[in-house]
């Protein structure tokens, strides 16, 4: 009976709450244990803050930074603040081996784009070539990426152990990627393959 109204008053004024809970934390042995409602009401936080437009400023701003943060990792390969699925070893291995080589995919849109420019000559028989070249095109794309996937994972197996889920296709996608718009940006140059 006592005891409440000593939890009745400390939890009345937050203040002194967090004071009971600081003396209680520092005091070490010799003093008793906080009562479970002392200890569930110092850990208690307001679900909404008093000023709801000072903590919206805060997390946009909070927000904004992380996202600066994390562009200026994917510009410089900074691996602390990648985004989760460009993180680790063996995706540092994937991006490099792939920058490093040529890969028929990365032309894809440039060949796309002359297609659709080349589509509106009139002559029939040029845009039969056109069009064959295109699918001749499409193919060499097919089977350098299965070169691709075969390569990496002999390269990773034999470096990581057994590829992790994605990282082959990881590889595959940025392949297929402009090269200068790749992110996170190319770190080796052409030829310049990991050990």
């Amino acid at each position: 009976m006592f005891g409440r109204k000593k939890d009745a008053a400390v939890a009345e004024n937050p203040a002194e709450q967090a004071a009971e809970e600081q003396r209680l934390r520092s005091a070490g042995k010799g003093v008793p244990t906080p009562k479970r409602s002392v200890q569930e009401a110092a850990r208690k936080r307001p679900l909404v803050p008093n000023d709801r437009k000072a903590a919206r400023e805060a997390n946009r701003l909070a927000r904004r930074e992380e996202q600066m943060r994390m562009r200026r990792a994917l510009e410089n390969g900074d691996e602390r603040h990648l985004p989760f699925r460009d993180k680790g070893p063996a995706r540092r291995y994937v991006r490099d081996y792939v920058d490093a080589r040529w890969n028929v995919a990365e032309f894809l849109m440039f060949a796309a784009l002359v297609f659709v420019v080349l589509s509106f000559v009139p002559n029939l028989t040029f845009q039969g070539y056109v069009m064959l070249t295109f699918w001749v095109i499409i193919l060499a794309v097919v089977v350098d990426c299965l070169l691709l996937r075969r390569k990496l994972k002999a390269r990773l197996t034999e470096k990581f152990g057994e590829p992790g889920r994605g990282d082959l296709w990881y590889g595959i996608s940025r392949a297929m990627q402009i090269r200068r718009l790749r992110l996170p940006k190319t770190q080796v140059g052409r030829g310049q393959y990991p050990a």
